[in-house]
């Protein structure tokens, strides 16, 4: 299988403002020294701060994406925004079909496919979440709703350098409960082989990244499972030495 290299991707989620600008210049100070992790690196903060990050990031080796899309391009509707704005704004990569989208929006498969769609068509890289609840987890349903939100929401046409699946339990978001590293492994593994599956050549390239409860603690030994080809980390990425306590497991 060729080597895949990792991304570290930050969710800022609903946090953040202009000052904020200075969390990614210290990050930015932080990748520009002697230590060079071996990944990608990416911010996703909340859309009205996407250009002032990307200015701010001018010059470095980090990336700044969005966290959600509208799957149309433009039209009446209050308060969206679409993948083309987002692109115009700087972003590279936006998240759809965050478990908090899900949950709180009561987003559907087919919603986060359309979304994803809408990413590819405006140029930016899809990071398309899927994972399990607490309830279907203890019920032992890991693998069969991780399955199914593959086949739902991926796109047909999606590639590796379209599209990143990101893993994340949602009894593990937020919750300082993270799965064994055997537990991760078990589910990245069934992910790969249902992307190979599916993608042939291209679902072997695919970045599988893991969300839940990432910290500088626990990133070394959880970057290092097999099919974990980097992480979608919450809180810890809000400030510049947290995350790079996570980035620099790639060191």
């Amino acid at each position: 299988m060729a080597r895949v290299k990792a991304l570290v991707a930050g969710n800022w989620k609903m946090n953040g403002v202009k000052a904020s600008k200075k969390e990614v210049a210290a990050l930015a100070k932080r990748l520009a020294g002697t230590q060079k992790p071996d990944c990608d690196v990416l911010i996703c903060p909340p859309a009205t701060i996407v250009s002032t990050l990307k200015d701010a990031a001018k010059g470095s080796k980090i990336a700044i994406g969005g966290q959600d899309c509208h799957a149309k391009e433009s039209g009446a509707h209050t308060g969206d925004i679409s993948a083309e704005m987002l692109k115009d704004a700087g972003a590279s990569h936006v998240i759809v079909g965050h478990s908090e989208r899900r949950a709180d929006h009561g987003e559907t498969d087919a919603a986060v496919r359309a979304k994803a769609e809408a990413a590819h068509r405006a140029g930016l890289t899809a990071i398309v979440c899927v994972g399990e609840t607490e309830a279907e987890r203890d019920a032992g349903a890991t693998l069969k709703v991780i399955r199914g939100q593959l086949k739902g929401s991926l796109p047909d046409g999606a590639t590796a350098k379209t599209t990143v699946i990101a893993y994340e339990p949602v009894w593990a978001i937020g919750t300082g409960r993270t799965p064994t590293p055997d537990d991760v492994a078990k589910v990245h593994a069934a992910i790969r082989k249902a992307l190979e599956a599916r993608f042939g050549a291209e679902g072997t390239k695919m970045r599988i990244l893991y969300g839940g409860s990432v910290k500088p603690a626990n990133a070394k030994e959880l970057m290092a499972v097999p099919n974990v080809n980097g992480a979608l980390v919450g809180g810890a990425s809000l400030k510049a030495e947290d995350f790079w306590g996570i980035i620099s497991a790639y060191l």
